[in-house]
């Protein structure tokens, strides 16, 4: 007991080691070199068929596949070992088969003499017959199960992988058991992969193992005849059973392995061994009783084997009341109502049932402020493990543009929808749906951005983000599309790009309390003072909000929060009215807003509107507050501002309108809507140092 403590050990020392396949590989490579003794080869075939029974055991005992799961490799080597045998055992045959039955080991002479008894005909009836069935029935079955099964696998991964994020978002499972979940998957696709392969070897396994035995078989005679001067009868009997025997011994290993291989791919996951579901599916009471039935009908026919149907009928019978008796629920002891004499059995006390937990705040789950959405299809665009590139691009695009509005943009949160296309996408905002498009993943789009030479094979759309003429083209189009002046792009900057131009639209919207606090804490850093000063002894914070939120709404960045801070403290005892502060904060930022329109031109072209129709919009300002335009001038001002726009656009230069102070928030509103090119500026917002030159006057 203690050397096989000792022995098993070393072997599995030297299997973590990773040299038990080296060592298997080499056996086998000398197996087919050097002719091996007798005595070694009745070792190896012995221990051929102790190790198909091994597996076809773990394959009956295992619950789920995937527990089994180095059964292709273990099929492929015991495969190889068998195939390795043969040759050595053909080898020894061929070369010693003149001196006797016993000259190949003792293990094929007993499969020659006993198994067939001797007689080479039935033995090859009965080989025939063993590669028939492992051939025809159990290989070609179990690979084709074996090929569905990988297939449906495959498939079904992009359904998988969204019931376990389904189940993660939803707070049923943990991160942790999500990761666990998503490696089985692929585990499994693997598993049914690797069998789909493996099934290929058993085939080509039961191909190769007739033709070893004519080979061997018509090489025997010939050897026997011509070189050994052996009679044709004595020749016939001797490689016959030598050659059958050793077919034999190797097909009967290769049939419990192919037994196992159909066995483990028809399996279906459960708690339970193929024992334990035999007995709880197989076995039922109702269909062992009307089996009873119709074996004893079948028994009392004249003529039938009476003894054998009415013994087999009884046993089926007795096996239903078994069963049933086993499968029957334990009764209570008592009935709930039961009398207290000395006879009354105790009553079970009935099951309490589990307290159900009130509802609290904890059960509402809070709104996403940036939520994406994507279908099935898309997920391999997120999936880092796969390739996806999609994560990274939306934190670039929070990272950019963090640092030109001048806030933390906040998290994107990514989920998959099963209601949207596999194609599609939506992108989320406060729960409401701001935009949705489609993309795919395995093409390019293919942007046309003003001026091309020539045109392009593939799926017509629109630039999600900027509306522009696109195509999706194949990645094999994609140097043939730039060449033609196309800007190409992959879908995940197409979506990431989508995504940014929506946060910048509604950055205002994005801007909160807690993100203005978070602000005024980075600047009371380095001016505790001023900070103090600003909120609350000048302002509530909602104004501060509200000032912000104006700047964010006209593509003003609030980086320069030091500046904006001073403005609103400095003139906040003039007013708390949130246009006025926006006005004035707008003055204060006139270098850099100028800048980021028209850069670092030193002369600025502009366009004017009439006194008098400036005159018109101030009247129409201090009567009605913020006012609106007229519906006939607001037409004629929308023609004329269109016109001058597209012809500042055609020369490559911004379209600016210069107006006066009171009436430039009532502009800037009607334009915003209108001709969204337009940047309304009032005269206070131009830098001293700047030109000015009028282009045209709106009148």
């Amino acid at each position: 007991m203690f050397e096989l403590k000792k022995i098993t050990q070393f072997l599995k020392q030297v299997m973590s080691n990773g040299l038990g396949a080296p060592l298997l590989l080499l056996a086998m490579l000398g197996m087919v070199v050097i002719p091996m003794h007798p005595l070694i080869l009745d070792a190896l075939f012995t221990f051929n068929i102790a190790l198909a029974l091994l597996v076809l055991l773990a394959a009956v005992y295992v619950k789920r596949p995937l527990d089994f799961g180095v059964f292709p490799a273990v099929l492929l080597i015991a495969t190889l070992m068998r195939l390795a045998l043969n040759v050595a055992s053909t080898r020894i045959v061929l070369l010693e088969g003149h001196t006797g039955t016993d000259a190949a080991g003792h293990v094929i002479e007993a499969f020659g003499e006993f198994v067939i008894g001797g007689n080479y005909a039935v033995g090859i009836v009965v080989f025939s017959i063993l590669v028939i069935i492992n051939f025809v029935v159990v290989t070609k079955g179990a690979g084709r199960i074996s090929e569905v099964s990988a297939r449906f696998t495959l498939d079904s991964m992009p359904g998988k992988q969204m019931a376990i994020d389904a189940d993660l978002n939803a707070g049923m499972i943990d991160a942790d058991t999500a990761k666990l979940r998503r490696s089985e998957v692929v585990q499994e696709a693997d598993f049914y992969g690797s069998m789909d392969g493996a099934s290929k070897f058993v085939r080509g396994d039961a191909i190769a193992a007739i033709l070893i035995l004519f080979i061997t078989l018509i090489g025997g005679l010939a050897i026997g005849m011509a070189q050994h001067d052996m009679p044709f009868g004595e020749a016939v009997h001797n490689f016959s059973l030598l050659t059958i025997g050793d077919g034999l011994v190797a097909q009967i290993p290769s049939l419990l392995l192919s037994t196992a291989a159909a066995i483990v791919v028809t399996r279906v996951s459960s708690e339970q061994d193929m024992g334990g579901q035999v007995f709880d599916q197989l076995l039922q009471p109702k269909a062992l009783a009307v089996t009873s039935g119709i074996l004893t009908v079948m028994g009392l026919i004249p003529g039938m084997p009476n003894l054998a149907f009415l013994s087999l009928a009884a046993v089926c019978g007795g096996a239903a009341y078994w069963v049933k008796q086993q499968k029957k629920p334990s009764l209570a002891m008592a009935s709930a109502g039961g009398g207290a004499g000395p006879t009354a059995s105790p009553a079970v006390p009935e099951p309490v049932a589990p307290e159900v937990k009130e509802l609290g705040w904890d059960d509402v789950p809070p709104v996403d402020l940036v939520g994406l959405e994507v279908g099935y299809r898309l997920i391999s665009m997120v999936d880092k493990s796969q390739g996806g590139e999609l994560m990274g691009r939306i934190k670039g695009v929070r990272k950019k543009l963090s640092q030109d509005l001048g806030f933390l943009i906040p998290p994107v949160h990514i989920r998959d929808n099963l209601d949207l296309s596999p194609n599609a996408y939506r992108i989320v905002l406060m729960g409401v749906t701001i935009a949705e498009d489609e993309v795919f993943p395995d093409r390019e789009l293919a942007l046309n951005p003003g001026q091309v030479y020539g045109s392009l094979k593939g799926a017509e759309c629109r630039d999600p983000a900027f509306g522009l003429e696109a195509v999706w083209i194949d990645d094999g189009q994609k140097e043939n599309a730039q060449t033609l002046g196309y800007t190409v792009v992959d879908p995940s900057t197409v979506v990431a790009t989508h995504l940014s131009h929506i946060l910048q639209s509604h950055a205002h919207e994005l801007l909160g309390r807690e993100e203005v606090q978070n602000l005024l804490d980075n600047l009371g850093k380095k001016s505790p003072k001023l900070v103090e000063e600003l909120v609350p002894n000048a302002l509530p914070l909602g104004a501060v909000l509200k000032v912000l939120q104006n700047l964010l709404v006209e593509n003003v960045t609030i980086r320069d929060i030091r500046t904006i801070a001073e403005t609103l403290a400095d003139y906040a005892v003039q007013s708390q009215d949130p246009v006025f502060l926006t006005g004035v904060v707008r003055a204060s930022l006139g270098r850099s807003i100028l800048q980021n329109i028209a850069g670092l031109e030193s002369e600025i072209e502009v366009m004017t509107l009439d006194p008098n129709l400036e005159q018109i919009l101030q009247r129409s300002v201090q009567q009605a507050g913020e006012g609106g335009i007229e519906p006939g001038m607001a037409e004629n001002l929308h023609t004329a501002l269109q016109e001058h726009t597209q012809r500042q656009e055609s020369l490559g230069k911004p379209a600016i309108l210069l107006v006066s102070a009171p009436i430039r928030p009532l502009v800037a509103r009607f334009v915003q809507h209108s001709i969204p090119g337009v940047n309304v500026l009032s005269y206070n917002e131009v830098p001293d140092d700047k030109k000015i030159k009028i282009i045209a006057t709106i009148g």
